[in-house]
């Protein structure tokens, strides 16, 4: 029996999850159905309950919507909630370092800094500022954009193979899973000496699904090339994309030349910038589902006839890896000579999406992101993320409503992006319960909504579910903040028994799961 099994089915050990990465190249990536992304109601017949799938369990979270659980800068801001499933993987470990990317840092760099004041409880307050050894640095909230930590956070650095998340977001948003992408001579020649390949060539094919598993696994540079050409027909154009796309998230001090970060002078970004980058990324459940992913086995071609296997880099990633950080739900490393590491890491734990960059490290990249998402969950677990659903969700009393609570019988209304701030539609808190109002006004009740990319269930009451749910046949599970759990573990305490969510939230029964357990009739883990 794999050493960790035991560990990964404790619900208590921050959302651990199992990544999609199946056998061969049977993964795939799966977006929710047309059914499980609309407003659609799909209640009609359907049977509903709230009891677990173990016989005589309940299985049903009582929890509210909210969880628990150089120049430097500290700022707090409030926003809406972000409610998205963490996701971890159960793979082998593996070095795939990014070889000769290019890169190095513009501008000046600063190491003394600051904590800036806006208002933080005394509690908060008294939370140490994260040491961080990397010469640029960003922490942010993925949930409204705050910067809570910055040390040279607005300084170009070449950003290495970190440029591949950009690749991947606009791949994934351009092209379907299944086209075939055709290898030209341009995008297999076309690197310098020593980086990293997969030993393609021309007339090779793959599909935009695999080329992306190369693409962020193993950091492949020729995939990026042919996965350019096929969105936009060159490097060039293509990166007039990247251009686009990155001064549409809001990024100043960027500009991409080349969809891989191989070495070009021209080819730069900050902390701040990647991190806007990193959090459209990770909003993406293509590229979210594929940058957790521990292995993935590639189709044969000329050079690989017998395929590859392709194993992820990032090591926070990686339960049998020391440097492992449950909630971890992807990220993309790089290194050249001149950038030093980069690494981009996108966590959630109840509710909390954090994504850090550190860009120009001497091998602190590991140790630095480390502090860094520490420090983001200690304010948190303080309530000074108001744009997290802890803070702002709350819970019900008596009483007049304060920020994160709300009083008996008064509605806290919310965002789209999940239970929390204030708007006309979307999110409402009463002492009932979260409900949702649609666009058009009226309330969600025995249906899905999805919200942010994430899936919530609706009852019949109007009322949004937590626990397990049965809907057409099929069992679901709802975390404590209501959203839809996927490619997931989930221990039901009364019975010890372990189920797990798959890809579309459907739990598995019969067969082996992604990271190769199996599980029987009644979807139970057979030890």
């Amino acid at each position: 029996m794999k050493r960790w099994k035991p560990f990964i089915c404790v619900v208590t050990a921050a959302a651990l999850s199992i990544s999609t990465a199946a056998f061969g190249s049977q993964v795939t990536i799966t977006p929710l159905d047309e059914t499980h992304a609309s407003s659609q109601g799909e209640s009609n017949g359907a049977l509903i309950t709230s009891q677990g799938p173990a016989s005589n369990q309940g299985g049903v979270s009582q929890e509210g919507p909210s969880g628990d659980s150089g120049t430097t800068t500290v700022i707090y801001g409030g926003g809406e909630s972000a409610a998205e499933t963490a996701a971890a993987g159960s793979g082998p470990s593996a070095d795939s370092s990014q070889s000769s990317d290019a890169a190095a840092a513009s501008g000046t760099s600063q190491s003394s800094g600051t904590a800036a004041d806006s208002g933080l409880s005394a509690a908060a307050s008294q939370i140490a500022q994260p040491t961080v050894a990397s010469e640029g640095a960003v922490l942010l909230n993925a949930a409204d954009g705050t910067v809570l930590f910055s040390k040279n956070g607005d300084t170009q650095f070449y950003p290495a193979s970190i440029t591949k998340l950009m690749t991947a977001l606009l791949v994934a948003e351009n092209c379907s899973l299944d086209d075939t992408v055709v290898f030209s001579a341009t995008a297999t020649t076309n690197l310098e000496s020593g980086a990293v390949a997969i030993n393609m060539t021309e007339g090779d094919t793959m599909t935009v699904r695999q080329c992306l598993y190369a693409l962020l696994l193993k950091s492949a540079n020729e995939v990026g090339n042919a996965l350019a050409e096929h969105v936009a027909g060159s490097n060039a154009a293509f990166a007039d994309m990247m251009n686009a796309k990155a001064a549409a998230l809001g990024c100043t001090n960027t500009h991409f030349a080349n969809p891989h970060g191989l070495n070009d002078p021209n080819h730069v970004t900050t902390p701040h910038d990647m991190a806007l980058i990193a959090r459209a990324a990770f909003q993406n459940e293509t590229v979210r589902t594929v940058a957790s992913t521990l292995s993935y086995t590639l189709p044969a071609t000329k050079n690989n006839p017998s395929g590859l296997t392709v194993t992820m880099g990032h090591k926070m990633l990686n339960p049998d890896d020391s440097r492992y950080y449950p909630g971890i739900i992807g990220g993309k490393t790089g290194y050249t000579s001149k950038a030093g590491n980069t690494l981009v890491t996108a966590a959630e734990r109840d509710g909390v999406r954090l994504i850090a960059v550190v860009m120009k490290s001497q091998s602190t990249h590991y140790t630095d992101t480390k502090a860094l998402l520490d420090y983001g969950y200690e304010l948190a677990a303080a309530g000074a993320l108001m744009g997290s659903s802890r803070a702002q969700a709350g819970t019900s009393g008596s009483g007049q409503a304060q920020a994160g609570t709300s009083a008996a019988g008064q509605a806290q209304t919310g965002v789209s992006g999940g239970p929390g701030a204030v708007t006309e539609r979307g999110w409402v808190q009463d002492s009932n319960g979260w409900y949702y109002v649609k666009d058009n006004g009226t309330r969600a009740a025995g249906e899905w909504v999805t919200v942010d990319g994430s899936s919530y269930w609706i009852d019949d009451n109007g009322y949004m579910a937590k626990g397990w749910r049965q809907v057409d046949g099929k069992w679901y599970f709802l975390r404590s903040n209501g959203s839809m759990a996927v490619n997931y573990w989930e221990k039901d305490e009364a019975s010890g028994k372990c189920y797990y969510l798959g890809s579309d939230g459907v739990m598995l029964t019969d067969t082996m799961t992604p990271d190769g357990y199996y599980v029987g009739s009644d979807g139970a883990w057979v030890e």
